[in-house]
């Protein structure tokens, strides 16, 4: 979601960037987001500390939300700054409170749906950045909403969570997105 949110913004931005900023700020956000977090998990399967892809225990997550935390600290200290980026800034800022959210839960052995968190902090971020810049996506937000759905419902079907572990991760997805939305304007 985090690599989603940033080309959704350096595509869809009103505000100009040469085409080798957006290059290079979308390439060194996809090789912290995407590409190092896949090495550290096998990792940490090799090392024995996670069983499988899913993080059906709680215990599992603790390791793989405080990387990524780790990481996303390092997208808003090296690659985007708060002046030049503000809204993208913001965004992965909305990131790192609901990966601190979501560790905090760990700590005390709930498990929140992760997959229900992204979405809903990356569909807060596109109604948001839809509201500040006025530009209509109505389309990607309903699309959104009903990803949202079908993912819910099939998290539910394969037993992966309860309708609580889901709301709790709406929850800590849209949270941290609407609170920064503020320092946006």
């Amino acid at each position: 979601m985090p690599f989603l949110g940033s080309l959704l913004y350096f595509e869809l931005t009103p505000r100009f960037f040469p085409e080798e900023v957006i290059k290079a700020k979308l390439l060194a956000i996809s090789i912290i987001t995407i590409f190092i977090p896949i090495v550290f998990f096998f990792l940490l399967k090799n090392l024995g500390k996670v069983t499988s892809m899913s993080l059906s225990k709680v215990e599992e997550r603790k390791w793989p939300l405080f990387f990524f935390a780790i990481l996303t600290l390092m997208v808003l200290n090296q690659i985007l700054d708060r002046y030049n980026y503000p809204e993208i800034y913001f965004y992965f800022l909305g990131i790192l409170g609901a990966d601190i959210i979501a560790y905090l839960f760990t700590l005390f052995r709930i498990k929140i749906s992760l997959h229900m968190m992204g979405l809903a902090g990356f569909t807060m971020f596109l109604i948001a950045f839809s509201r500040y810049f006025h530009i209509n996506l109505i389309l990607a937000t309903s699309g959104l909403l009903i990803a949202l759905g079908l993912t819910a419902s099939s998290r539910l079907y394969f037993k992966a969570h309860t309708n609580l572990e889901l709301i709790l991760g709406i929850i800590a997805g849209i949270l941290p997105q609407l609170l920064f939305f503020y320092y946006w304007l």
